[in-house]
């Protein structure tokens, strides 16, 4: 008889930031700072032993509703099959059909995804990467948690200098404010202070029209940007396959979307493409956006977690980036190695995490389920 799931425990934790932040989201009074991560964890226990852990997350709202989701669903996975990850992804799907395949719920079942992808990584001795088929052992990374909106440009200017003495390869702004012309003048400040060799990337958070990001692009064309990402809403395929067609700075987009279906359009529009595991339901539907872009020769560098992403970077065929926020670190023993601007693939097996025995003073709520089920 094959091993089981024998246990299942879910909690939900909130993570301070150091100090609130702002994107152009908040410049244009669409949303308030953000000031906390909000994470729903999943742990797996086996019959034989082994162990699963699996995340996601929620900024300003929404984690309560996962962890209600979860709640409901979680005990339908005692006494199924870990390595069954398929079967027990659909089964999850159709015990909450009727909230849909997409937002909240597949959102919740991310953490049980991933929980189950560490749990068959450890199993196999092997980091997740290498699970998937590592084309490498590190992939580059670049910093966005340095240039927030709220921080002044010095601070900015310090933090990028910070970042690449710190190993890190490349290096994320914010834009998007209601003046155009002050996010052409730090955007300017940053790629002197920097230099011309260091990589950068822009990030409007969709706060543009295609007219004000066509007029955006044409402006920071010399500046030999890696991209210009999320400059439009995150729907309109149109307007970003006509906006990557107009110019030469490659345009990226993706992190908003929370299925594979609404990623389907998306692809083949811009040159970038950033799902974000926990936001698309997990690791398996991951995947198949991963499968999609490699076909329409689409790059991917997935949004956010990076303690996740690092993995699925290394399993893509092309070279690719992974975003360093810091954010979630309180909740885990582990931390990221960097070094001549790459990430290191952990080499512990699974994703190389633990919760961190201070992550207990960030618990929200908890509930667990024990026996074989059914």
């Amino acid at each position: 008889m094959g091993d089981a799931i024998a246990y299942v425990r879910f909690a939900r934790y909130a993570v301070p930031l150091a100090a609130p932040v702002s994107d152009a989201k908040v410049a244009t009074g669409r949303q308030r700072p953000l000031s906390q991560i909000d994470v729903l964890t999943c742990e797996i226990g086996t019959r034989d032993g082994l162990r699963g852990l699996g995340f996601s997350y929620t900024t300003r709202a929404g984690t309560p509703a996962q962890y209600a989701h979860v709640r409901e669903v979680g005990e339908s996975l005692l006494g199924r099959d870990p390595s069954d990850i398929g079967k027990t992804y659909e089964a999850l799907l159709w015990a909450g059909a009727s909230v849909g395949r997409s937002g909240v719920a597949t959102q919740a079942l991310a953490a049980v995804d991933v929980a189950l992808w560490d749990l068959k990584a450890r199993r196999a001795g092997l980091p997740l990467a290498k699970l998937l088929d590592a084309h490498r052992d590190s992939v580059r990374v670049y910093n966005t948690s340095g240039g927030y909106l709220q921080a002044p440009l010095d601070e900015v200017k310090e933090r990028a200098a910070q970042s690449l003495a710190d190993g890190i390869g490349g290096i994320k702004i914010k834009v998007g404010q209601p003046d155009m012309k002050e996010d052409l003048r730090r955007l300017a400040a940053v790629r002197e202070h920097v230099g011309d060799g260091v990589p950068l990337m822009v990030d409007a958070n969709q706060q543009w029209d295609r007219a004000s990001a066509l007029r955006f692009g044409r402006a920071v064309e010399d500046l030999g940007l890696v991209w210009i990402e999320e400059p439009l809403d995150a729907y309109d395929a149109e307007g970003h396959a006509r906006l990557a067609a107009a110019l030469d700075t490659p345009i990226a987009t993706g992190e908003m979307l929370t299925s594979v279906a609404e990623h389907i359009g998306l692809i083949e529009a811009v040159d970038v493409i950033q799902p974000d595991v926990p936001r698309v339901g997990g690791i398996t539907p991951y995947l198949k956006i991963a499968a999609l872009a490699d076909h329409a020769h689409t790059q991917v560098a997935p949004h956010f977690v990076m303690e996740i992403h690092v993995h699925l970077a290394a399993a893509f065929p092309r070279e690719s980036w992974v975003e360093h926020i810091e954010w979630l670190a309180p909740l885990f023993e582990e931390r990221m190695r960097i070094e001549g601007g790459r990430m290191a693939v952990p080499d512990r097996p699974g994703l190389g995490l633990s919760l961190a025995g201070r992550a207990r003073d960030r618990l929200i709520d908890d509930v667990e389920f024990h026996g074989s089920g059914r």
